[in-house]
């Protein structure tokens, strides 16, 4: 049997409520609405490119956004003395290159749990708590917050247009 992406429920937020509570939801709704974009695609489909030169494809989002979930809450969060698994220095873009279809269950499933890690590190955090990054210096858990809605943002415009490359789903 092939595996294809499971199918997601991409919620609505509340327009009124504390800060921290909505800015969660937004943050999760991003997630959801990116995952929503790689429901019922197989392993190649993900892997498919969207137009040469590109390299761009939803499976490279995929292990890029593991990366940064993983690299901005467990390792610059919280501390934690773990790996990125596809960000090399010396090769911004790895996580495009060598792409693997046979892998995309593991790799999508990578992912879902480092949301699930990057919500536990949080979770643990005031939003004016404060945390240092080696180049920028220090900054708060609620500035951390806005720029992963601002990362899945971007990277939600991206896979939807790579959605509908791959079979015309648009999700207007």
């Amino acid at each position: 049997m092939t595996w294809t992406a499971p199918d997601v429920v991409v919620t609505e937020e509340s327009p009124l409520g504390a800060e921290r509570p909505m800015l969660e939801a937004w943050l999760d709704r991003h997630r959801a609405t990116f995952l929503h974009n790689c429901a019922g695609l197989t392993g190649e489909q993900l892997a498919t490119a969207s137009a040469e030169p590109s390299a761009l494809t939803l499976l490279g989002l995929i292990r890029h956004l593991a990366d940064v979930e993983r690299m901005w809450f467990r390792i610059r969060l919280a501390g934690q003395d773990v790996e990125t698994r596809h960000r090399r220095p010396d090769r911004p873009d790895h996580a495009f290159l060598d792409l693997d279809p046979a892998r995309a269950e593991s790799e999508y499933a990578d992912l879902v749990a480092e949301m699930a890690e990057a919500r536990a590190a949080a979770s643990t955090r005031e939003l004016d708590d404060t945390f240092a990054h080696e180049r920028a210096g220090e900054m708060s858990v609620r500035w951390l917050y806005l720029h992963l809605i601002e990362e899945y943002a971007q990277h939600n415009g991206h896979a939807d247009l790579l959605r509908e490359r791959i079979d015309g789903r648009t999700n207007r």
